[in-house]
């Protein structure tokens, strides 16, 4: 299925990349593809002033490989702004990247001093989501 056909079938959807690099964006849809990853999160400040969509409960979303092909859609369950300082184990473990707070900890404070900089205290939007639809075996 084609991203027009997509936005057609879910016309409010808004479309992200996991991740800051092809490599990255690859693993975390396998996360997501494998039951592992439920959960994504991001810096407030990413969202606003014109920045990524905000996510909104109940709102499905296209989820876009690197190359910018549509590899799933999901919908938003729940949503929290929490500071990344107060992320509980439960999130980070729902992200599916970790198997420990302090391993999520450590990984997200060097992808956010890559994307923008990093302080223990920044706002960060916790998504909870579900696979809607995994386009993984379209077209072949």
């Amino acid at each position: 299925m084609t991203l027009e056909e997509l936005k057609q079938k879910y016309p409010s959807a808004e479309t992200f990349k996991f991740g800051d690099g092809p490599e990255l964006s690859s693993f975390l849809i396998g996360l997501v593809r494998a039951g592992k990853k439920t959960a994504t999160c991001g810096a407030l400040r990413d969202f606003e002033g014109g920045g990524e969509a905000m996510p909104k409960v109940g709102r499905t979303d296209i989820v876009l490989n690197w190359d910018g092909s549509p590899a799933l859609v999901i919908e938003t369950l729940e949503l929290t702004q929490t500071r990344f300082c107060d992320v509980s184990a439960d999130f980070a473990l729902a992200e599916g990247e970790n198997d420990t707070l302090e391993g999520w900890q450590q990984d997200h404070q060097n992808y956010f001093e890559r994307n923008g900089g990093f302080d223990p205290e920044m706002v960060l939007v916790c998504e909870r989501f579900k696979v809607v639809e995994d386009l993984k075996t379209e077209g072949i």
